[in-house]
């Protein structure tokens, strides 16, 4: 599991929490008493969640106590607990929604996690994920092939996700209804560098961890910075647009 700074994270706080909120609207739920934030991070997502039902009883949770720190200090709602996520759905207790914002992606094996993620959702609740599905974007493919040449990030993979065929058949097993969509998100970021910056607090964290030194890391980030520039050019104001694609599911029990 990478490790987390939550400053680095929230650097794009708005952009990381506009589709938290857009998966949030689409849940067709009305007054859930029970909701669980499932990689809640600092906090931002469980927020969006406090607004979309202020009657419930939330609960956030992430493995990183940092963000978890983070969210006690600055966030005053719910109850906090640092735990992982893949032992948390093999406990016991009922929650009329099981949340999930661009958290799943770090854990393996969705085909045993989400049957026992869907466990864990109340009867007349839903579970409702969030997850990054870009795997094929140059950012990605570009940092993949920079990682190439540096032996220590060979076993390295930044996530684990999958097509959203594979989230329906694995989830209509269990679901009275699925419902599954991707939304390609075009963030306007200052430079190249912006994206750089963007990575290294999510998706490029695994392999930087990978490095055995600071000088490395430098060496990898001064590739990838470079890669980028070239993929990614500057409109005429000097912006730079960043397509991100994510993957939507929301299973009804």
């Amino acid at each position: 599991m990478p490790t987390w700074d939550a400053q680095q994270y929230l650097k794009f706080a708005a952009e990381r929490t506009q589709p938290c909120r857009d998966l949030a609207a689409r849940v067709a739920l009305d007054s859930p008493a029970r909701i669980i934030d499932l990689g809640c991070g600092p906090g931002n997502s469980t927020e969006v969640l406090a607004e979309r039902w202020p009657s419930a009883e939330l609960t956030g949770l992430d493995s990183s106590a940092p963000m978890i720190a983070k969210a006690i200090a600055e966030k005053p709602l719910g109850k906090w607990v640092t735990g992982d996520i893949g032992e948390w759905a093999e406990d016991e207790g009922a929650y009329d929604l099981v949340f999930s914002n661009a958290a799943l992606q770090w854990v393996g094996d969705h085909g045993g996690l989400l049957p026992l993620l869907m466990r864990r959702v109340a009867a007349g609740g839903a579970l409702a994920a969030q997850m990054p599905g870009n795997w094929d974007a140059a950012a990605h493919r570009l940092m993949r092939n920079i990682a190439a040449q540096f032996p220590e990030t060979d076993n390295v993979r930044e996530w684990f996700t999958h097509d959203l065929g594979f989230y329906y058949d694995v989830l209509a097993r269990q679901a009275a209804r699925v419902d599954l969509w991707a939304t390609e998100y075009v963030h306007v970021m200052e430079n190249a560098e912006a994206i750089v910056e963007w990575y290294r607090g999510t998706g490029m964290r695994p392999f930087l961890d990978a490095l055995r030194d600071e000088a490395a890391r430098e060496r990898f980030l001064a590739r990838y910075l470079e890669a980028i520039r070239e993929a990614y050019p500057p409109h005429e104001n000097g912006r730079v647009l960043f397509p991100f694609r994510r993957i939507f599911l929301v299973a009804y029990r």
